[in-house]
Order: C-alpha cells, then sequence, then structure tokens
C-alpha cells in the first residue's frame, strides 16, 4: 500500500476524527466522575454513560455499575453521544453529512422511544451530528430549574465548598439565632399571663379543649410507669399484660417513664410491636432508611443482609415470604411518608393513637418511608463533604425516593400494588412524582393515596416577612447564607446534645412561630417525644426550591406557575388568599387582555394523566402553611379529569400537624384513612380484613371517559 492508495488518505482523518471524539468523551467523563483522573484510584468510578431515568433525570453510571446523583440534561446527553460516536463504525465526517434538521427526542435518547439508540443503531447515527449542534433543553417545568453541576473533587471545588461551609455556618447560625431569639420574644405575654393566672388560683390549661382527657392519660402513663417498675423489682407480671395475655391483646416489652428518645422501635415495644429498619438503595446512589412495623407474635424479623439495599434496579426480583403461618392471610401493605424537615417517626409519638401503631393493629402492613440523608446521610459512592451529595429537591425526593420505597415494600411483601399515606410535603413529592410529565407510571403501583394537609398550593403564611427575605435574596446569595450542603446543619447538632426536654420545648416553640403552629389539640404530656423525631438533614438546594426566588414561593404552587393557576381561577371566577388583585393583574398586564377569547378545555391544563391513582384528602381547615381547599377546588371544578377523588374532608378547627398529633384524630381521620385504604384495596380476597372493616364495601371506579365530557361540556358553557 503506498501513499496514493486513496482508501489510507481516508483513514488518517477518521482515525483522527476518532481520537479527537476519544479525548473529548475522556474529558466529559472527567467532568461527571466521582474523581479527576489525577485523583482516582478506582477506575471503576469512572463514568462511562448516563442513564435516563425519566427523559428529564439522567443519572451517571460509574464503570462498576454504581450510580452517582442526576446532572444537567445537556452534560449526560454530550456524554451519551461522544460515547456513541466513539463505539461508531461511522467518522464524525459521514454523521456531519445527514440531514441538520433531524433530531432525536429526549425520550428516544435515554432509551425510551421507539427511535433509542439501544434499539435502532442506524436512525440514532444518523441523528447524532444534529444533537451535537441542538442540544435539548436544560428543563422541563419553570418550577423546576436545572440544578448546578458540581464535578469531582479538584483543589478549586474544596476552596469553594470550605469557602460556602464557613460563610454558611456564621450567617445560617446568625439567622437561626434571630428566628429562636423572635421566638422567644414573642412568647414572652404567653409566659406572664399563665404566671397570673397562676396567682389568681386559676389553671390556664382547663381551657384546652381535651384537658380532662390529657389529665385522664397522664394519670394513666403514671400508673403504668409504676406498674412496669414493680414487674422489674420483683418479676411480677403488669395488670396491662395481665389483661393483654387474658385478651391475647398486645403485650409491651418497653415501659416504665419516657426517657424521650429518637427510637421509633422503643415507642413500638412500648405498645406491643417492634421495628425492623431496611435499607433501601435509589436509582441516583443515595441509601435511605425504610422501617417496618410489626405484630412479633406473627413475624420473624429478617437478618442484617436481608434488610440492606439490594442495589438501584427498581420493581425487579422475587418476593419474601415473610408469615410464620404459611396458611394465614396476609396483610396488605401500606407506606406512610413524612414531612419537611421531619422522619416518618413523626407517625409513631402517641402511643396507641400513633397512625403507625393504629394501623398495623387495626391489620395493615405498615412501613415508614424516610427521604435522602435524614438522621444519616448516606451514598453508595459520596460522603457527606461532597457538595453533589446535596444537589437535589422535592422533584429527586419524588421521583427518586419514593419510588425505590415503593418498589422495596412491593418486593418485600409480594403484592401489586400498596396503599400510600403522606403528610405534608409527602403529599408534595408524590404529587410532583405522579405528574405525567414525571413519573406517572408509578401510579400504577398505588391502590390509594392518602394525603393529610396536602401541599400543593401555599397559604398565606408564606408572605411572613422571613419567608420573604429568603425569597427575596438571589440564588448566590441564598447559597452564600446557606451553603451548598446541609440545611442549617447546626440544628441537628443541637438535637444531639441538648436535653430532649430542653430541646423539646425549644422545637415547638421556634416552630409554632414560624408556622403559626399550637398545641392546643395535642396531649402536651408527649410534646417532647414528638419534637424528637425533627428536625432531619435536608439540603439547602430543596429548601431554596421551597423558599428561594425561582420556585414555589414565586409561583404559590408546586406544579403550575402563578401565570397558570391565576387564568384558571379567572375563567372559574373564583378568588381566594392567594388570587391577584386587580392592581397585581394591571402591574403584570394581564387585566387588559383578551382572554375571553382564549379559554381552553379545562383538561389541558390536567397535571395527571390516566395513569395516576385515586385520591383521598384530608384538609386542616385553619393551616397557615398550605392551602389545601384550594386543591379541592382544582379537582372539584374539573381541572383533573382523570383524578378520582373517592374520600375528602375538610376539618375546621384541625392545624397543619393536628391531622397526625390532634387527640381526637382517631375519631377524625384515621378511622377514615383505614376504610379508604380498605375499600380502595384490589386484593380483598387474598388480605384480611382490617378491624373496623368488615361492611366497608370495595371502591368501583367511576367512568373517566364520563367525567372528560362533563368538563368538557362545563368549559364550553363557560366560554
Amino acid at each position: 500500500m503506498g501513499p496514493n492508495n486513496p482508501h489510507s488518505a481516508e483513514a488518517q482523518p477518521s482515525s483522527s476524527l476518532a481520537a479527537q471524539t476519544a479525548v473529548e468523551f475522556a474529558h466529559q467523563a472527567e467532568k461527571l466522575s466521582l474523581q479527576t483522573a489525577e485523583n482516582n484510584e478506582f477506575p471503576e468510578t469512572v463514568a462511562v454513560e448516563a442513564q435516563f431515568i425519566t427523559p428529564q433525570d439522567p443519572v451517571i453510571v460509574t464503570a462498576d455499575g454504581n450510580r452517582l446523583p442526576p446532572v444537567p440534561l445537556e452534560q449526560a446527553h454530550k456524554l451519551n453521544i461522544l460515547k456513541d460516536e466513539l463505539n461508531s463504525d461511522f467518522s464524525k465526517e459521514e454523521i456531519g453529512q445527514h440531514d441538520d434538521n433531524i433530531q432525536t427526542s429526549p425520550s428516544a435518547i435515554a432509551g425510551f422511544g421507539p427511535a433509542s439508540y439501544a434499539e435502532d443503531k442506524a436512525v440514532r447515527i444518523s441523528n447524532e451530528g444534529s444533537l451535537r449542534r441542538s442540544m435539548p433543553p436544560t428543563n422541563t417545568h419553570p418550577l423546576f430549574p436545572s440544578l448546578p453541576l458540581y464535578g469531582p473533587p479538584s483543589l478549586l471545588r474544596d476552596i469553594q465548598c470550605w469557602a460556602f461551609r464557613v460563610s454558611s455556618f456564621f450567617l445560617s447560625a446568625g439567622f437561626l439565632g434571630v428566628i429562636v431569639l423572635g421566638a422567644l420574644f414573642t412568647s414572652i405575654p404567653k409566659v406572664f399571663n399563665k404566671i397570673w393566672l397562676r396567682l389568681t388560683f386559676r389553671n390556664p390549661d382547663s381551657r384546652r379543649p381535651f384537658y380532662e382527657e390529657e389529665v385522664r392519660r397522664n394519670h394513666m402513663r403514671k400508673e403504668q410507669a409504676k406498674s412496669w417498675k414493680r414487674r422489674k423489682s420483683y418479676g411480677e407480671r403488669t395488670p396491662d399484660q395481665e389483661s393483654a395475655q387474658g385478651s391475647e391483646a398486645y403485650i409491651p416489652t418497653e415501659g416504665g417513664p419516657d426517657p424521650v428518645v429518637c427510637d421509633v422501635g422503643y415507642y413500638a415495644r412500648r405498645v406491643g410491636l417492634d421495628i425492623e429498619e431496611f435499607e433501601v438503595q435509589t436509582e441516583d446512589g443515595f441509601v435511605i432508611d425504610l422501617w417496618h412495623v410489626y405484630d412479633p407474635r406473627e413475624y420473624t424479623r429478617l437478618n442484617d443482609q436481608e434488610r440492606s439495599y439490594q442495589g438501584p434496579d427498581l420493581f425487579t426480583g422475587d418476593h419474601r415470604k415473610r408469615l410464620r403461618d404459611p396458611s394465614q392471610k396476609r396483610k396488605f401493605p401500606v407506606l406512610l411518608m413524612h414531612g419537611l424537615l421531619q422522619s416518618s417517626g413523626a407517625y409513631c409519638v402517641n402511643d396507641d393513637d400513633s397512625l403507625a401503631f393504629y394501623l398495623c393493629k387495626s391489620g395493615y402492613d405498615v412501613w415508614l418511608g424516610n427521604n435522602r440523608c435524614g438522621f444519616r446521610p448516606k451514598h453508595t459512592l459520596l460522603n457527606y463533604s461532597d457538595p453533589r451529595m446535596w444537589c437535589w429537591n422535592i422533584r429527586q425526593m419524588g421521583v427518586f425516593d419514593l419510588s425505590a420505597l415503593v418498589s422495596r415494600v412491593l418486593f418485600e411483601t409480594g403484592f401489586e400494588k400498596i396503599g400510600l399515606v403522606c403528610h405534608s410535603q409527602g403529599t408534595t413529592q408524590t404529587f410532583v412524582a405522579l405528574a405525567k410529565e414525571q413519573r406517572p407510571e408509578l401510579g400504577e403501583k398505588l391502590t390509594v393515596f392518602c394525603a393529610l394537609a396536602p401541599a400543593a398550593y401555599a397559604g398565606p403564611l408564606i408572605g411572613k416577612m422571613y419567608f420573604k427575605f429568603m425569597r427575596v435574596i438571589s440564588p448566590s446569595l441564598f447559597r452564600l447564607m446557606f451553603g451548598i450542603h446541609a440545611f442549617i446543619p447546626l440544628m441537628m447538632t443541637m438535637h444531639s446534645i441538648l436535653n430532649p426536654h430542653i430541646y423539646g420545648h425549644l422545637g415547638y416553640t421556634v416552630f409554632s412561630f414560624l408556622f403559626n403552629w399550637t398545641d392546643t389539640r395535642w396531649d402536651r404530656g408527649l410534646r417532647d417525644r414528638m419534637f424528637q423525631f425533627a428536625p432531619v438533614y435536608v439540603s439547602s438546594e430543596s429548601m431554596r426550591w421551597w423558599l428561594g426566588r425561582e420556585c414555589f414561593a414565586k409561583h404559590k404552587c408546586i406544579l403550575s406557575t402563578k401565570e397558570e393557576w391565576r387564568s384558571e381561577d379567572r375563567e372559574d371566577g373564583t378568588d381566594g388568599p392567594l388570587a391577584e388583585t386587580d392592581s397585581q393583574r394591571r402591574d403584570s398586564g394581564i387585566a387588559n387582555s383578551p382572554r375571553e377569547h382564549h379559554r381552553k378545555p379545562k383538561g389541558t391544563t390536567a397535571w395527571y394523566n390516566e395513569q395516576v391513582c385515586p385520591f383521598a384528602l384530608w384538609v386542616a381547615g385553619n393551616d397557615d402553611l398550605v392551602d389545601g381547599r384550594k386543591l379541592l377546588h382544582r379537582f372539584e371544578r374539573g381541572r383533573e379529569p382523570h383524578v378520582r377523588v373517592v374520600h375528602s374532608k375538610v376539618i375546621p378547627e384541625y392545624e397543619h400537624l393536628d391531622v397526625l398529633w390532634a387527640m381526637d384524630a382517631v375519631d377524625q381521620i384515621f378511622q377514615e384513612v383505614r376504610e379508604v385504604l380498605w375499600k380502595t384495596c384490589n386484593a380483598r380476597s387474598e388480605c384480611r380484613i382490617p378491624s373496623g372493616c368488615e361492611n366497608v364495601a370495595a371502591w368501583t371506579p367511576e367512568d373517566i371517559s364520563a367525567n372528560n365530557r362533563d368538563a368538557d361540556l362545563s368549559s364550553s358553557d363557560s366560554a
């Protein structure tokens, strides 16, 4: 072969292009890897591809199959395109000759569509040139802007991280100090009022709505503590245990005075139950906690290996048989999710009147889910100091955490679907995850979604001064003040060092000041216990989503921009605490627009498609933090033609946490939750009938197509 050979001449530029592609791929992979090339002692952690969990959620897969958290879309697409070009038999010159106008959809690139590169190599190759020149959008919705990209450790990144950690330590501590001082200052009049009532021989607690019941319960707890002490001293059986033994009820294995500890297992054993802890791996590598509430008389806990995380893949594997008596019918599984800055321990603080224990003793298989980081931040590859471990918000909690927890419960129980009960932020991540633009297929794994104090629209509290301050500052200043790691980790430090009673009192005072909560309807004797399971570690990015200037605090809704929901309100002719005033309409330029001629069918702005599960909602009528009535109004007006609301209730006197901790919550909410879970159960013939549900009939879904026609007709009539 001589130099005049045309094939040899063509091979040289082709080889050069291949080498250039290899260099570009190496640089891009290094940018998204666990460590840089110089520091990477473990080549198996190098980024090799971006796997699209949803068309908008690419996670980085390392050489050994581990996962790193999501990265911006354009970075993920670039990595995949370079990898595919590198493996292609075609040169870049040949790729560039294809039509520049041909583009592949993000879902096709991710392997979701019929033209994915995994399924059709020819179509993929013809489109890569266009994709390199026209990158996809960086986000799917104005409420979910792209998260920042933090590369692998380097000197510059380490300096940046330490600068943020130092600045945020002092600034966030100062912010927290102002909040604490404000809370203590505003509580002074209440303290003096109580002192005055005591000095005038009046009981300040006698006006509480459940005062007599509180006194009775407090006396009962003291008697039980004395009985437990006698049993420990003399080996006697306590009266409670004797009656329990005779009635085949639940026998407590812990007792005595409450030490007020952050241990859900301890409080479960005080009511004759127990808890085993599972570790669950999300698809982006986080390891989160899942707690299983069980009756020790009929179930044997699994060993540590069986309860450890099983890998990132969801909805796979065979389920385990777990009952001691195989002939006995199974209990229907229910997953409970907690609110903002809480853990699922919030469901376990009211003894037998705790929702988790109540459902378990009613005959359900209860699982308590916790979001990423929680009390023990853990990732398969990342450590606490890595900012990538904290680069997430409500979307990742819904798309990844909730899906992983549901998947593990399905695997452990062997059911096709489970029931889901959420409070506050737990409802938000579920509303987001079920949306048609996020992960709608999750709805096919749920029999019903029970939302307690549903958080979809903001309440008037969002306008308070301290929340306005966080909304006014820029994203850069927010990160300077609160960092790029955990949000005010000093709170968790104080939790670990303060006396639990001091911490409980301080926690209630601060949160009551921030969120307008009161303990009017709670059992005050358990209040210190209630605050032992909060706060937990959350990311500053998550709090910026809630309170920053770009997302929830700006739009006052989780899935609609303020322009969208204001337009819907005008079409529906409704007002509310969040509705705009005439001056706001004039300022926004909307008042004079000819909107009467641009009405759309109500279903066109729907958040959900036909895959969504049925909803049940319990709204706290005296809740300033979120506006549950506005969400109910959205469903009633036909804005969500695919959503079937099987139950809804507004409790006028309830505040945000009363749905969990009110002394009458069993009568107002828990009994109804128990019945809704059973009437929507898809495996009634295979499950034990929960106590109190013997006469609950199965729920029959309504005709969705008829609802759609009614909604369209209503929209046409109003036009």
